[in-house]
């Protein structure tokens, strides 16, 4: 069940309305039972593949904190986790990558790939259900009794697809605490859902409308096409997944739970290492205290500090995917990093105060320069393509191409245009809050921007399989 489908307006009122009418002590049996409705709507067959994710980690929660092999069971639950990961996810991707070495060698690869789908939102929950492991076992969580408030914790419906990635110590204490109805909370939890709504289904979908054309076809675009597509890109992946994760927060907010930040304004960052603390924070931060830092993090050589660097983003870049688009994507912003971390070693810096404000916005420009190109290996559908579309972009910059770009556009390519400034001017002040901060004294105008925001919805929209960019993950 997807949040931008007819089905979830009516499971989401339907759920929330039972929620407060329900006795506190069945609360999280409602709960339960709605997010495996919830997954199951999706490949039913899936949700065992979670269940037995679930036992392995209740019992290795309880195991660890009792036993006298702790390593040995976290090392177990780990393996359990991976080993979906590997048999779903890379199988297939290692299969195909042996077989081309085997060829080399004039070799024939005895195995054949695996006819299944990845399971929805896989390495979400997967990584939730490890950070609760890994924190029993540094004994900064206790294990979880109730097996029931386990399975919660890691099928609740609002972050089950696509995060935010909760850590226990969060989320586990919440479906314990009573939660009333507070007008003034579900009214904030609301806005940040229908907030979440225009991000995905006015932006990001409309934004899909000009760059699926001309990423699923490459050859014979313009270099043009091929900047103003991936300029888009990088806006519709923001909104769709910042979209995403504003409904998963608003939806848990109304029922009294609450999720971590997951963006900060991430495009208006002045250095890579900022962006990656504003973008997709649950994710960034799960890499840097279950690996970056065990590997050494900063406290090591210069050399080993950027190897770490190097580490991470590999991984990071496979954890978005079992493709060399994404590989090539992550060691793109390891490489960004290793050069900032060079430059503020070796290079020089100005000190002038116009000099430094200059810098800073320049490095802003800078910064969503090269995180854009590397959008482009992110979107790309093959290697082949993203390279052809890197090479290509300064091609082709012809009045008739600029003139048939923006006259003949799929969309209203003007309204995507000011629709892509409007979503950075009101990140800046944190999204919601525009209008918290700005409306909420005066009644009218209140209701007046609900009217402009439900109405911008239904007819800016772009409605129809559009899925969520981080299903695939």
């Amino acid at each position: 069940m997807s949040f931008d489908s007819v089905t979830f307006l009516v499971f989401f009122p339907v759920v929330t309305a039972l929620y407060f009418a329900f006795p506190h002590r069945y609360r999280a049996a409602l709960l339960l039972l709605a997010s495996v409705i919830f997954y199951m709507a999706f490949i039913p067959s899936y949700i065992f593949i979670l269940l037995v994710t679930i036992v392995v980690d209740y019992i290795a929660g309880r195991l660890i904190e009792t036993s006298r092999s702790k390593r040995l069971f976290l090392v177990l639950s780990i393996l359990v986790n991976v080993g979906f990961l590997a048999v779903f996810k890379y199988y297939n991707f290692i299969n195909d990558n042996l077989a081309l070495v085997a060829r080399v060698f004039h070799q024939e690869n005895p195995l054949s790939n695996l006819s299944i789908l990845l399971p929805i939102g896989l390495s979400f929950h997967t990584f939730q259900a490890m950070s609760y492991t890994i924190e029993v076992y540094k004994r900064r969580q206790k294990a979880e009794r109730n097996f029931g408030i386990f399975a919660l914790y890691v099928l609740f419906y609002p972050q089950l697809v696509a995060g935010p990635i909760e850590r226990p110590q969060n989320l586990l204490h919440q479906f314990y605490e009573k939660h009333f109805f507070d007008y003034a909370r579900v009214v904030s939890g609301l806005k940040l859902m229908a907030w979440g709504f225009f991000k995905k289904i006015v932006i990001a979908n409309g934004m899909a409308q000009l760059v699926n054309p001309i990423y699923n076809k490459p050859h014979g675009q313009s270099g043009l096409a091929f900047l103003f597509a991936t300029i888009c890109f990088s806006f519709q992946i923001y909104a769709d997944f910042s979209g995403y994760t504003d409904i998963a927060r608003g939806s848990a907010r109304v029922m009294g739970f609450s999720l971590m930040e997951n963006f900060k304004s991430p495009y208006l960052s002045s250095s890579i290492s900022q962006f990656w603390t504003r973008w997709h924070i649950s994710l960034s931060t799960w890499f840097k205290d279950y690996l970056y830092i065990p590997l050494g993090g900063n406290r090591v050589p210069f050399w080993r500090w950027q190897t770490n660097l190097l580490i991470v983003f590999l991984i990071s870049g496979l954890w978005h995917g079992a493709k060399w688009t994404f590989v090539i994507w992550g060691l793109l912003h390891a490489l960004y990093l290793i050069v900032e971390h060079c430059w503020r070693r070796w290079g020089t810096t100005m000190s002038l105060p116009l000099a430094i404000e200059v810098r800073k916005r320049g490095s802003t420009v800078l910064v969503f320069s090269v995180v854009t190109l590397a959008w482009i290996f992110f979107r790309a559908n093959h290697v082949s393509d993203a390279f052809y579309i890197v090479t290509h972009l300064g091609t082709n910059w012809t009045w008739p191409v600029v003139r048939e770009l923006f006259h003949h556009g799929p969309v209203n390519v003007y309204m995507m245009v000011a629709l892509a400034i409007f979503l950075l001017y009101a990140e800046s002040t944190r999204g919601v809050a525009l209008y918290e901060k700005v409306i909420s004294p005066n009644a009218k105008l209140r209701w007046a921007s609900y009217y402009v925001l439900i109405t911008a919805i239904f007819f800016l929209g772009t409605f129809g399989n559009n899925k969520f960019i981080y299903f695939q993950f």
